[in-house]
C-alpha cells in the first residue's frame, strides 16, 4: 500500500501544467483559439451557364387624354345628343352606351375596354355578345360611360345597354336579341342582412344550454 501511494505521488510531481491559472482559486482562464482557421480545399473548376432570354416589351396603353379628345370628336354634343343610345343596369351598376358606325372599338370611361375590365375574358365576352349575335362585331364602335357596382355588374349592364341601343338601329333586331335573353333586365340583387342574423339568411349557431 505504501508503495502504491509513493508511486502515485512521484507520477503527479512529474506532470507540468501549461494553462495559466488566475489568482482567484475558483476561476481559471483558457487561452483563446484563433477565430479563423486556415483551411485549404481543393476546388474543382466550375462551369458557368449563361441563359439569354428575350422578353417582348409590353404595349403601352393609349393615354386617357388622347382618348378623351377622340371620344369628344366622335360624339359632338356629348352622350345625350346622340341618336343610337341605350341605358343598361345590373345590381348597382348603370351604363350609358352609344353606338356609331366604325370598326368594332370599345371605349369604356375613356379607356380601352380590355384595360377597363382588367383583361377578364368573361367580362369582355359579356359586352360583345349582342353585337356577335347580330353579326355586327366589326360594324359599330361602342362608347360607354359606366359607374356603380363592380366590374362584373358593369359588364352585364353594358351588354343590356348595347342590346337596347341596337333596337334603335332596326326594330327587326328585337326577335334575335330576345331569343338570346339579351333584352331582359336581370333584377337579382344581394338580399339585405337581417337583424339577429349573421347575413341575409345565415343564423348564429344554436345552443340548447
Amino acid at each position: 500500500m505504501a508503495l502504491s501511494i509513493s508511486s502515485l505521488a512521484s507520477s503527479l510531481s512529474s506532470l507540468s501544467f501549461s494553462s495559466h491559472i488566475s489568482r482567484n482559486p475558483n476561476s481559471f482562464s483558457i487561452p483563446q483559439l484563433p477565430k479563423t482557421l486556415p483551411i485549404s480545399l481543393s476546388s474543382k473548376p466550375t462551369r458557368s451557364l449563361s441563359i439569354a432570354a428575350t422578353v417582348a416589351a409590353p404595349t403601352e396603353a393609349e393615354p386617357v387624354e388622347n382618348l378623351k379628345k377622340y371620344v369628344k370628336s366622335r360624339l359632338p354634343g356629348g352622350f345625350a345628343a346622340q341618336t343610337i343610345i341605350g341605358t343598361g343596369r345590373r345590381k348597382c351598376a348603370i351604363a350609358r352606351v352609344v353606338l356609331q358606325e366604325g370598326t368594332g372599338k370599345f371605349i369604356i370611361n375613356y379607356r380601352d375596354a380590355k384595360e377597363n375590365l382588367q383583361g377578364n375574358p368573361l367580362w369582355l365576352q359579356y359586352i360583345k355578345v349582342p353585337l356577335v349575335t347580330l353579326g355586327y362585331e366589326t360594324s359599330y364602335d361602342v362608347f360607354v360611360k359606366s359607374h356603380g357596382g363592380g366590374l362584373s355588374g358593369q359588364a352585364q349592364a353594358i351588354s343590356l345597354g348595347i342590346a337596347r341601343a341596337l333596337l334603335k338601329v332596326s326594330a327587326d333586331h328585337r326577335s334575335p336579341l330576345k331569343k338570346e335573353g339579351l333584352l331582359t333586365r336581370d333584377s337579382r340583387v344581394v338580399e339585405r342582412k337581417k337583424v339577429g342574423l349573421k347575413k341575409a339568411r345565415k343564423a348564429p349557431q344554436f345552443s340548447k344550454r
